[in-house]
């Protein structure tokens, strides 16, 4: 079976400008974190859950993409195609990573200043390959396992769930899929609520509770996705891009919940933004149609850049960060500071798709097709 059988399904366009909406604030929330002094005063206080909004978007993208296309498509160039779509730009990330490990030596950062040149390159080298590292290498004093570059740890778990749905998930009927789905659910429910911490932060170590909590973030929200995109019966939703932009804006940057105090209180407001809204916006932005070409440029420039700024921009965080809290920083003083990063990570992110990645993907479908 070749790949070349397969031809490019047409999108769906407000999908891919709510991936570039959450995003956007996923580096707005990386920003804002830098001034804030517990998880308790953040800005944007649940932007870290973007990434779960990201995991059920995938996996109705997934569905909508593959499901029908088994019969003319193998394993092998299933997994083909998703490395075409995800490896060039993780590659670019770790680079970057790289690039910028010295210039952000700081307090927050122990490890820096003794690692040599050597064990950069190393780590440079594994992270372009999606393995992750153990605690032992870790770099930067974080116990990421890719320190280069650390929100790369979702794309690991986004292969994961991609080898699961492709050797065996993808055959389930809707009563098994379901069955998955309510299990995962009611996993993700439980380390929300009782996990301890009264929020879903973490997944990017190798160590067992963020084993734990990785598996939780990623298990429920992508067969979710599938699920919602195998038995969704769409409708006809108007403004359907204003209203679901401004249900993931509201669902992220709301303040924490029950304080100190009573931390299941915000684990259970994330386990059911995830359990349920996230999965109502997508229904809303899949059922949504875009009638101004205005809209329709927004969303195709958001969706461009959504996946080339979420894999780019951390290295600049990490060096804006540092800064930060080396200065002792408060949050009106590092603003001119913090439009900065934004705006060059945003301008990264869109020479790499233009110069880079859009230029290579075509080059490897040609060659691998």
């Amino acid at each position: 079976m070749q790949p070349q059988s397969l031809t490019t399904k047409p999108h769906y366009p407000i999908l891919d400008g709510l991936r570039g909406v959450a995003s956007v604030m996923v580096v707005i929330f990386h920003l804002c974190e830098a001034n804030s002094t517990s998880r308790f005063t953040q800005v944007i206080n649940h932007g870290y859950l973007a990434v779960d909004f990201f995991f059920l978007l995938s996996g109705f993208v997934i569905g909508y993409a593959y499901d029908d296309r088994w019969s003319k498509m193998s394993t092998g160039n299933f997994f083909k195609r998703r490395l075409i779509r995800l490896q060039p730009m993780v590659i670019i990330g770790s680079i970057i990573g790289a690039l910028f490990f010295y210039p952000q030596a700081a307090s927050i950062f122990p490890a820096i200043s003794n690692t040599p040149v050597w064990e950069v390159v190393l780590i440079m080298l594994i992270g372009c390959t999606m393995i992750p590292v153990p605690v032992s290498m870790d770099i930067r004093g974080w116990h990421e396992t890719y320190p280069l570059n650390g929100p790369a740890w979702s794309l690991f778990y986004e292969y994961v769930v991609n080898i699961l749905y492709a050797i065996g998930i993808r055959k389930f009927p809707k009563w098994a899929l379901s069955l998955l789905v309510f299990l995962s659910a009611c996993f993700l429910l439980h380390l929300a609520v009782f996990g301890g911490n009264g929020d879903l932060i973490g997944g990017w170590s190798l160590e067992p509770a963020q084993l734990h909590v990785g598996f939780a973030r990623v298990m429920y929200p992508f067969f979710a996705g599938l699920l919602l995109f195998r038995v969704g019966k769409l409708a006809k939703i108007k403004h359907a891009f204003v209203w679901c932009s401004l249900l993931v804006i509201v669902v992220l940057a709301l303040p924490r919940f029950g304080g100190e105090q009573h931390l299941w209180m915000n684990g259970l407001y994330e386990a059911l933004a995830i359990i349920f809204i996230f999965p109502l916006i997508i229904y809303l932005g899949a059922s949504g149609e875009l009638h101004n070409n205005s809209q329709k440029k927004v969303c195709k420039f958001l969706g461009d850049i959504s996946y080339p700024i979420y894999i780019t921009h951390y290295p600049l965080i990490y060096l804006y960060t540092g800064w930060v809290v080396d200065k002792k920083l408060p949050f009106g003083n590092s603003f001119t500071a913090g439009v900065v990063i934004f705006i060059t990570a945003i301008l990264i992110a869109y020479t790499c798709l233009k110069l880079y990645d859009e230029p290579l993907r075509r080059w490897l479908q040609k060659k691998l097709a």
